[in-house]
């Protein structure tokens, strides 16, 4: 049976399809409804079988539920070039002063104070012993009557005590230099140890690693930071059908979009991954392959055969196996498979089953599998989190399961977030999924919203 919509969309279309889908029961997805006159009428919530609470878990039981099961992901001293993103473990130390010695924050000369004491009436004429570039290291000493010709991040010569900038003077590379302005002892002067002190803590064991952190520690001696280690992630999807990208298909066939969506979802949050090939609708060849994975993986991810088909081979050869398969109370993404994989040495591989559909797979990644990589990483969890937006086109939704829409957000002329759904709610629809650059959310106990209504968006896109 094909993929019909318990998602209504009403109002004028973001990107149209003329499809008839009359009467058919929901299997798992969205449909959008252009024409009543052309598509009829969508199944009532009365056609729809009714499953008892018992039978079905809330997204945000099962979401607890997985947590629940995790540890923070081991540490391991990292490349500041490999740490962005991740969690400090320790607390980090300075290794050195900073600035490690007293140096310049100007071009100009540096002088002793007391020299130019009468400068700002009469210009006072110095002797140049001698001339300081940033990464040399002076072995004269500046004496009264004298200056030394310094660039910004110089050290300071010994007996210096302050620097007159080059424009306050005639600017003389050698013999005497005119300086036409009184100076105050340490003007111009970073004295060592005044940012940070050698043996002060840093960045504190929880902090997030970014760019200026990695700029610090690196500014303090550290080539290496003790993080809690990024998850590798494995991605193995299942079906006979699939091909991988670029090859040709043969009658039947479909290529693999899961894979590569799957890796650069768990990338994108923060994880390592990698695509292995896809395995057919075999028992023993997925227990093969999982066997072939599990070492070297922190997550395994997979995508299809999680439902009630025939050749639905994860849920046939893990069920009973350590992975619990049950059904969630949203849409797309109702059939979810999680567990733990025993790995050598009896380590435990947090597994994600989740369904094949490409946008049920994409909305699973987002709502459970993206909090988990958070928590191995030892982040917050909800990063992503709701925004009220104002709906453009109203929706209409059957009730007892949290819808997870498509749309596109963008700012109105006022700032505020709008949301206009975009027409291909099925959850095969790729392209449809690749222009919306937001979910937004309608509750289980909600039946319409109508446009202008305030509904909830997680925002996918960092410029959305």
């Amino acid at each position: 049976m094909r993929d019909c919509t318990s998602l209504r969309v009403i109002g004028d279309p973001v990107f149209g399809r003329n499809v008839r889908c009359i009467g058919e029961v929901l299997i798992d997805g969205y449909r959008r409804v252009l024409d009543d006159a052309v598509l009829g009428e969508l199944p009532t919530p009365a056609t729809v079988p009714v499953e008892t609470p018992g039978d079905v878990r809330t997204v945000d039981e099962h979401l607890k539920a997985i947590l629940a099961t995790l540890e923070p992901s081991p540490t391991a001293w990292t490349p500041l070039t490999e740490a962005l993103g991740l969690v400090v473990a320790r607390d980090v130390r300075a290794k050195v002063d900073l600035p490690h010695f007293d140096n310049s924050s100007m071009d100009g000369y540096a002088v002793r104070a007391e020299s130019l004491a009468a400068a700002d009436e009469n210009p006072v004429r110095l002797r140049i012993v001698g001339e300081v570039a940033a990464g040399d290291d002076p072995r004269f000493t500046v004496g009264p009557g004298e200056a030394a010709r310094i660039m910004t991040g110089a050290p300071m010569p010994e007996g210096a005590d302050a620097v007159i900038a080059v424009e306050d003077t005639d600017g003389a590379a050698t013999g005497e230099v005119e300086c036409r302005v009184a100076v105050d002892a340490g003007r111009y002067v970073r004295p060592r140890g005044e940012d940070v002190a050698s043996g002060s803590v840093v960045v504190s064991a929880g902090e997030v690693v970014g760019a200026r952190t990695i700029a610090l520690l690196a500014a303090c001696g550290y080539a290496e930071v003790e993080v809690h280690r990024r998850p590798h992630v494995v991605v193995l999807s299942t079906g006979a059908e699939l091909v991988e990208p670029g090859k040709p298909l043969q009658p039947g066939q479909i290529h693999d979009s899961n894979s590569s969506m799957l890796w650069a979802a768990a990338v994108g949050a923060g994880a390592s991954a990698e695509i292995r090939a896809a395995v057919g609708d075999s028992d023993d060849e997925l227990v093969k392959a999982l066997g072939e994975v599990v070492g070297d993986a922190d997550v395994v991810i997979t995508s299809g055969g999680v439902s009630m088909g025939a050749y639905d081979v994860v849920k046939s050869a893990l069920q009973g196996e350590g992975i619990e398969f049950v059904k969630v109370a949203m849409q797309p993404g109702k059939p979810q498979g999680f567990g733990l994989l025993t790995g050598p040495n009896g380590r435990r591989v947090p597994l994600f089953a989740l369904p094949g559909n490409p946008v049920s797979s994409f909305v699973s990644f987002e709502v459970f599998v993206r909090p988990a990589l958070r928590r191995l990483m030892r982040l917050n969890p909800e990063k992503r989190r709701l925004r009220p937006a104002t709906l453009i086109s109203g929706v209409q939704s059957f009730g007892g399961r949290r819808q997870f829409g498509r749309a596109v957000v963008s700012r109105s002329a006022e700032g505020t977030l709008v949301a206009l759904p975009v027409a291909g709610q099925g959850s095969h629809f790729v392209a449809d999924l690749a222009k919306a650059n937001a979910l937004f959310v309608v509750p289980e106990d909600v039946t319409e919203l109508v446009a202008g209504e305030v509904v909830d968006v997680l925002v996918l896109d960092r410029d959305a």
